[in-house]
Parts: structure tokens; sequence; C-alpha cells
């Protein structure tokens, strides 16, 4: 499935810059620029500062005079309008255009068309498309910058094409076996007496609840070892308290 990013008559150098980035992160290279107010545009600092590293994008992109020959090629052209035409192509959310058209066989070129930040779309361009998208903003206020819809755009189109996997933050984790959270209670046990904690004469449910509470917490073996190590600080603690109290001998 082939994907085209057509942007008409871009007034600020800045949104190319945008557009690039948005698509970058999204895994789309293909951008065409119909008659943008700039002719250096992909070279303006502005918009390699707005790139933010996606010079891949602005390398690959190419600059035409007309939309027909940004048009080369494409298959299914998506709008971008607000206000439906009338006699113009459906209306519809991205989402539920989208969803359908990534299963399409044979597979589309898709383009993706956005008007100028000044003026919007043209009639006559919105007519030449198969389907106008609206993304479902509030009604109010439904004015996006040109940078963010293109965003918002790659991404539901991202999404429908099966998105790319998420990355774990941190590797997964395994669990301590039952011998090292049994060590580890009668560990705790133990210190629990030494700072009076637990009565040995009268000790109720106390353990078999810290056994529930370890079972769903299901601890790493590094968790614990700290585990451990903070009942031995109870411990020692306790010791060096008690010793703190004991009278000193008298002096001869």
């Amino acid at each position: 499935m082939r994907t085209r990013f057509i942007l008409i008559q871009t007034s600020h150098a800045g949104n190319v810059g945008a557009a690039a980035r948005a698509m970058k992160t999204m895994g789309f290279d293909d951008l065409v620029l119909v008659a943008p107010r700039w002719a250096n545009v992909l070279r303006r600092e502005e918009t390699i500062q707005r790139a933010s590293g996606a010079l891949d994008v602005l390398a690959n992109a190419r600059i035409v005079e007309t939309l027909d020959e940004a048009l080369d090629g494409v298959t299914h052209l998506c709008a971008t309008a607000m206000i439906p035409r009338d006699f113009g192509p459906p209306t519809r959310t991205p989402r539920e255009h989208l969803e359908p058209l990534a299963e399409s066989d044979p597979p589309q070129h898709v383009g993706f068309l956005f008007g100028s930040e000044r003026f919007g779309m043209r009639n006559e361009d919105v007519y030449r498309c198969n389907v106008a998208l609206s993304i479902p903003a509030d009604p109010n206020f439904g004015s996006l910058n040109l940078g963010a819809a293109i965003q918002l755009i790659a991404y539901e189109w991202r999404l429908a094409l099966g998105g790319f996997p998420l990355n774990e933050s941190v590797a997964p984790t395994q669990a301590a076996d039952a011998k090292a959270v049994a060590g580890m209670l009668e560990h705790w046990e133990r210190s629990l007496v030494q700072i009076g904690f637990l009565d040995p004469e009268a000790p109720k449910k106390l353990m078999p609840r810290l056994q529930q509470l370890f079972n769903r917490a299901q601890p790493t073996p590094e968790e614990i070892h700290i585990l451990r190590g903070i009942a031995k600080s109870m411990a020692d603690t306790r010791k060096g308290a008690g010793s703190a109290d004991t009278p000193a001998a008298p002096s001869k």
C-alpha cells in the first residue's frame, strides 16, 4: 500500500517541516508540494528546524507546479476538509474510511490532499477526490494547524495499516520462586518478633496475610533481596537500641 501526502500552496515553511516530522513518526516518506510560497522551502532554516531530524523526508520530497503532477500514480485520493461541499465526495471520519481502505484488494496508491493554510482547499480540488475526510473536532472550533492535521491523518492511516509494535520500556521481569519467597517471609517473621511487632505467642493471621500479599505482588529476585535487607536492618536497629538502653557498668 503506497502513500503520498500532498500539500497545496503551503505558505509557511515551518509547516512543511512539521509535515515531514509527522510523516516520519508514522513511517511515511512520500511528500509532494504543489506550488509552495517559497521555491527553496525544503532548504529553509525554519523548515529544517521544524522537521526535527526528518531530513530524509525533506530530501525525498518533490516540488511541482500543478496538482496533476502531484497525483501521478495515485489511485485513491482523500481530501481533508472541515466543511462538506455541495456535489462533492462523501464526507467521512478518517477511521470510518481508512480501516476498510487498508484492506482493499488490490492495494491502492493512496494520496492525502491538504489545502493552503490561508484559504483551505478549493472546491474543484475537493471534487477530484474519492472522499473528504473530516477530523471529528469541536464544531465550534474545528480549525487545526496544518502540521497537526497531517499528524492525525498519518496516525489514523498507520493505525488502519496495522500500526507499529510497542517497545517495552523495560525488559520483562521474572518472579522469584516459592522457595525464595518462603525464605524471605521466615526472615521477616524473625525480625518482626525481634522488633516487637509480632507476638509469637499470639501471631494471629499476620504471616498468612503477608504470604498472600507477596503472592499477589510476585516480587522479583532483586526485590526479595531488598526485602531481606530491610528485615535485617530492622533487627540490627533494634539490637543497637537495646545496647544503648543497657546501663553502663559502674566505674571502679
